[in-house]
């Protein structure tokens, strides 16, 4: 199951998360706020539920936390606190095709909404400066999504 919600609802259900018999995952950084830090209350709750192997996390699509481009530099220590709580539990994305469901408000559904105009490799490019350390990317990137999504790893 994924969910894409605020902190502050999976402080709310952090207890039924933990309980679930399928593996959970939270999109884009949980939705943490960078201006609140990783250390806010909410933040903290979703933290505790990737240290105990309860949720993965997602650190996809920065841009939808931070307006902070093309680096989303505030980020960082959300990213970093995810990692350091588990980097067994953590799993990168593009988030392409970078959908944009605010622009549809309001609109007739036969209205296509453009998507965010966001350049994948900047945001790749960020994996470093979140994650210094080869291995550890090497996790997030190929060997959690395996076993998170049931696939082999190609070997190379």
């Amino acid at each position: 199951m994924q969910i894409y919600t605020r902190t502050s609802v999976i402080a709310d259900l952090k207890n039924h998360l933990a309980q679930m018999p399928f593996p959970v995952v939270v999109d884009h950084f949980g939705r943490g706020n960078p201006a609140q830090g990783a250390t806010h209350p909410d933040f903290a709750a979703l933290l505790e539920l990737v240290k105990s192997g309860h949720v993965y996390v997602k650190i996809s699509g920065a841009y939808r936390v931070s307006e902070q481009a093309p680096d989303f530099a505030e980020v960082a220590p959300l990213g970093q606190a995810l990692v350091a709580a588990n980097p067994d539990r953590i799993v990168w994305g593009t988030d392409w095709p970078h959908p944009n469901s605010d622009y549809g408000r309001g609109k007739p559904l036969s209205e296509i909404s453009p998507p965010f105009p966001i350049d994948d490799g900047l945001l790749l490019n960020q994996l470093p400066k979140w994650v210094p350390d080869a291995a550890l990317r090497k996790k997030i990137l190929v060997d959690n999504p395996a076993r998170l999504y049931g696939f082999e790893p190609v070997a190379g």
